[in-house]
């Protein structure tokens, strides 16, 4: 697979994540291919982005004028030109098992041998939809948050099939489009995302159903709490700074009674002593005890001026409320778009 070579980044599907996705590219400055098998997708693919485009803007969320990252973005009508010299394919269609079988397969004999080619799925993996491809080494899941230019983690996932060099230039790519890539190491059903949003939501269904709060609450405390908080550190850091000792000292304060949690739901297997030795050696490798007290001080300076703008983001959306008129979805914002609608 070559390195190196410059071409275009060809995204097929023009719904919402497509729309996503052209902004992540065209704003690196890469030359974007839209195509949509819907021309009514396609006509729409323009609109939306540009209106996104002026959301960012206003925000201060977009350092290029939209006017040069739109002159990067272009609308094809056939799979065939849109593919033509791609160095980079991004499958956004819906999460049907058919429709990417056929899809790779037509990708897989019309674009450059060197192009990879990716799916933003979420959760099917590699290895159900393109392994039986000629070119199969080159296929891959690069499966982003929605909206991906807001949300920047790209989950990229090999099948047992892939190429390496394949996933270190997606890798490189994403880097480059200013994504934060993590690579999985093997595949699994749902990655890394749906996992821990699923673990999430089994918890908050069933406590639903046990009739211990409501809809309601239950993501008042995600919101107010937990996922604010996980807006800066992740789990493990999270666990790792909530005690002087690290995670070592949390597993051992709090292991049991997070067993006792998951027995409570047919969940009984707690943390082993190896997998909590494994854990505490990756985070201490991270961040060495010495240093413990100036990162939780870095997550509190964190924690605040997230506080601080959701403040100023409530006094503003306060000031206008007003003159605020009827809710209407962004162009090509549509269910009915075509577009994969991802996690």
């Amino acid at each position: 697979m070559s390195e190196g070579r410059s071409g275009p980044v060809t995204l097929v599907g023009g719904g919402s994540m497509g729309v996503g996705w052209a902004i992540v590219f065209a704003r690196a400055g890469l030359d974007v291919r839209v195509h949509d098998a819907s021309t009514d997708v396609r006509g729409a693919v323009l609109p939306a982005v540009e209106e996104r485009l002026a959301m960012l803007t206003a925000h201060g969320l977009l350092d290029e004028s939209p006017q040069a990252v739109m002159a990067c973005v272009s609308v094809v009508d056939t799979l065939a030109d849109a593919l033509d010299g791609a160095i980079h394919v991004q499958e956004s269609v819906p999460e049907r098992l058919d429709l990417k079988i056929a899809l790779f397969r037509a990708m897989d004999e019309m674009a450059p041998p060197d192009a990879v080619l990716a799916s933003s799925t979420s959760s099917l993996p590699a290895s159900e939809f393109a392994g039986g491809l000629p070119g199969r080494a080159r296929c891959l899941v690069a499966h982003p948050a929605n909206p991906p230019h807001l949300l920047p983690i790209v989950e990229i996932v090999p099948a047992p099939f892939t190429d390496a060099a394949a996933a270190a230039r997606t890798r490189a790519l994403m880097a480059r489009a200013g994504q934060v890539p993590v690579v999985l190491k093997r595949e699994v059903n749902g990655f890394i995302y749906n996992r821990l949003q699923g673990a999430v939501l089994r918890e908050a269904y069933w406590m639903l159903e046990q009739g211990i709060a409501d809809v309601a609450d239950i993501d008042k405390v995600m919101t107010s709490g937990l996922g604010l908080r996980w807006s800066v550190v992740g789990p493990f850091e999270t666990a790792d700074l909530n005690y002087r000792g690290g995670l070592a000292e949390h597993a051992q304060r709090m292991g049991e009674r997070y067993r006792q949690m998951g027995a409570e739901r047919g969940q009984p297997e707690g943390w082993s002593e190896a997998l909590v030795a494994r854990a505490t050696a990756e985070r201490r490798a991270l961040l060495p005890l010495e240093d413990w007290e100036a990162r939780v001080a870095w997550r509190d300076e964190r924690l605040m001026a997230a506080r601080a703008a959701e403040q100023a983001a409530d006094i503003s959306r306060a000031a206008g409320q007003a003159d605020a008129g009827p809710y209407h979805a962004p162009a090509g914002h549509s269910a009915a778009s075509g577009s994969q609608e991802g996690a």
